[in-house]
């Protein structure tokens, strides 16, 4: 019998590389979007072999409605408002679309089959100023965003129930992850599009923030292998994935204008308005559990994610 899997934030960078995977192994696959008859770009090579289901973060009824209709072995839920200075604006929303969908969705699972395998993905930014780096999953955690404040909520609740109901979740602590596929708005993609449109004379010159904050990045396609690995071991545990090696911005600067033949001087100018507050610590990630247990890690470069981010840009941008 073929495996079945729901996958929530279907239609975004992790979901359509996870769904492109589970495909790939033989699954059934099965997403939580909010219009199924809406454009869906990232899905456009498998939408044919995907069954839509419509649903909504903040509407946990539909939530627990999806999970009973799908009834999946393997429950991937990678739905959440992404962009973290948005959670400013709104914290209630942000805490109730990501906890409280978190909380329907594992109680859901549980009443439909308590055998449910369930990955949550959390997010690096639960650890705040751990006093720690590289982080670990026993580093402390203290969020400095009400989208850390959120996740964190949601990852406690997945240690909560793994422990009072025995059930097989796991919480993905995962690092900054990227690809062709991240919105625009995000730092990374502003640097690739960016370092793009100056080497075909669209663009003189790239605005950013702060060039010496440092991240710990990889690829989303090896991000969603290990959330497939997680749920495929004996035992349920959460994972911090990431590369462990600490790059800064002007890393990524130099490295995508480099992919794209120039050169970054006088072509790169720091705004103060984008310069966010100094980190106490580096945010790197220790990935050692899930080396020792899963037998992951990254297989694609800095260099390599870098130079597709670069490449996918500069195609978009001279079609």
């Amino acid at each position: 019998m073929r495996r079945r899997a729901l996958i929530t934030g279907i239609a975004g960078q992790d979901g359509s590389y996870l769904a492109e995977l589970l495909l790939a192994e033989g699954y059934e696959v099965a997403g939580l979007v909010r219009d199924p008859g809406r454009a869906m770009p990232l899905l456009d090579a498998v939408r044919d072999d995907l069954t839509l289901i419509a649903g909504d973060l903040l509407a946990p009824a539909s939530l627990r409605d999806a999970v009973a209709q799908v009834h999946p072995h393997e429950l991937y839920h990678l739905a959440a408002p992404s962009f973290v200075p948005a959670s400013w604006d709104d914290p209630t929303e942000t805490v109730a679309a990501i906890a409280g969908a978190t909380a329907a969705l594992l109680s859901a699972a549980r009443a439909v089959d308590p055998g449910m395998r369930i990955w949550v993905a959390s997010s690096s930014e639960i650890f705040g100023d751990a006093g720690e780096s590289p982080q670990h999953e026993f580093s402390p955690m203290r969020p400095r965003t009400p989208y850390g404040v959120a996740k964190l909520a949601a990852h406690g609740l997945v240690g909560t129930m793994r422990d009072h109901f025995g059930v097989f979740a796991c919480s993905g602590i995962t690092f900054n992850h990227e690809s062709p596929r991240r919105p625009e708005r995000f730092v990374t993609r502003k640097i690739t599009r960016g370092a793009a449109a100056i080497a075909l004379g669209q663009q003189d010159e790239l605005v950013l923030g702060d060039l010496g904050a440092v991240r710990d990045w990889c690829h989303a396609r090896d991000v969603v292998r290990g959330a497939w690995l997680a749920l495929q071991a004996e035992d349920p545990h959460d994972y911090v994935l990431a590369s462990g090696h600490g790059r800064t911005v002007g890393d990524l600067v130099e490295r995508a204008f480099a992919e794209a033949g120039i050169d970054s001087s006088g072509r790169v100018r720091v705004d103060p308005r984008f310069v966010r507050p100094p980190e106490s610590v580096p945010s790197v990630g220790d990935p050692r559990r899930a080396r020792e247990i899963l037998g992951w890690a990254p297989r694609v470069s800095f260099e390599e994610m870098v130079g597709e981010m670069v490449r996918a840009d500069l195609a978009a941008l001279s079609a």
